[in-house]
């Protein structure tokens, strides 16, 4: 199966219980996440091996958080220990027409103060097939960027298949340099899109010609979109595109669609009521979609699995997505009445 890197921030994640807001009470739940990370954990889950690069500090709180990515089986040992500090972020849930908050703290961190020739890519992609980043990590400062960059074409140059989500984050980009300026170079050697109709406005300057900020969703404008993108950067492959339907904090409607240059899937859609952490839902989407395109034979397949990992990574507390192949595969055959399991 194949070797799968992945590279960008982990951070610690500090959020307020249940559906608290900001220290209603004195507690904060202390557990690791990050984009990069998030879909590392998910790939080893489902049996694949997976490597997560970064840079963190010499200290307890990184190495509690290398710790824990072991023991969901993702190699660390390419982590690089430089810098003074891990990054944090702070969650409130929201919950109904309260939406959630995060708040970050992740100014000269390890990872946004490294530069390129920090990192051995030779050493990191030897024997490697896939490589994943997003459009977090070049968003953290400008020597980030210039590592992102030089990480795209030490894969590209070994022809390593390339996936990138494109995930905006206007709180992140304060160095001078705009997304818009800045992602399109990246993605001109990424092989497998993905993002949201948001990231392609916002990161790439690519309109779906529909209003992102609507709970409901026109399906037949992102065909459309999912072209223009294609059509832009001839290194892809696939463009996947997720289709998040936000009618309150705690119910989202679910799906996504895929085109390969040669045909345009839509997936299976799911409502999600009772949302319990849609934070790392479009991270367990990435994941699914690498491991179903390594692993299945057609991209609407693919597609499937990526949706259903994600519907079910909304039920689950925390960053990462705990579940198997196995627990994926149930939802796509159907079986979604919750029902105990004997």
């Amino acid at each position: 199966m194949a070797k799968v890197v992945t590279f960008g921030e982990i951070m610690l994640r500090l959020k307020a219980p249940g559906r608290e807001k900001f220290l209603q009470s004195t507690a904060l739940e202390a557990t690791f996440g990050g984009g990069e990370a998030n879909v590392a954990v998910s790939l080893a889950n489902y049996g694949m091996d997976a490597a997560f690069v970064t840079v963190l500090p010499e200290n307890e709180i990184a190495d509690a958080c290398i710790g824990e990515l072991r023991r969901f089986g993702v190699d660390t040992s390419m982590i690089v220990r430089d810098g003074e500090r891990i990054g944090v972020y702070y969650l409130e849930a929201g919950s109904v027409q309260r939406p959630s908050k995060v708040i970050y703290d992740r100014a000269n961190s390890s990872i946004s103060m490294a530069k390129p020739g920090d990192i051995n890519w030779d050493k990191i992609f030897n024997g490697v097939e896939w490589f994943h980043i997003t459009g977090i990590t070049p968003a953290i400062s400008e020597s980030a960027r210039l590592l992102s960059m030089e990480s795209v074409k030490e894969a590209s140059k070994r022809g390593i298949t390339i996936s990138c989500d494109f995930n905006f984050r206007k709180k992140l980009w304060k160095y001078g340099k705009a997304a818009t300026e800045v992602m399109p170079e990246l993605v001109k050697y990424v092989n497998v899109g993905i993002a949201n109709e948001e990231d392609c406005q916002k990161s790439l300057g690519i309109s779906a010609e529909a209003n992102v900020e609507r709970g409901h969703l026109d399906v037949s404008k992102y065909e459309a979109l999912s072209n223009k993108v294609l059509a832009e950067f001839p290194s892809l492959k696939y463009m996947a595109i997720s289709l998040r339907e936000s009618k309150s904090a705690d119910h989202n409607g679910w799906s996504a669609c895929i085109n390969d240059r040669k045909s345009f899937y839509l997936s299976k859609k799911y409502e999600m009521t009772h949302i319990i952490d849609r934070v790392g839902g479009g991270d367990s989407f990435a994941g699914g979609l690498i491991y179903g395109l390594v692993n299945y034979d057609n991209p609407e397949e693919a597609l499937n699995f990526a949706v259903a990992a994600s519907c079910l990574k909304h039920t689950i507390s925390g960053d990462f997505n705990r579940v198997s192949v196995k627990d994926v595969q149930g939802l796509m055959g159907g079986d979604s009445s919750g029902r105990v399991q004997r």
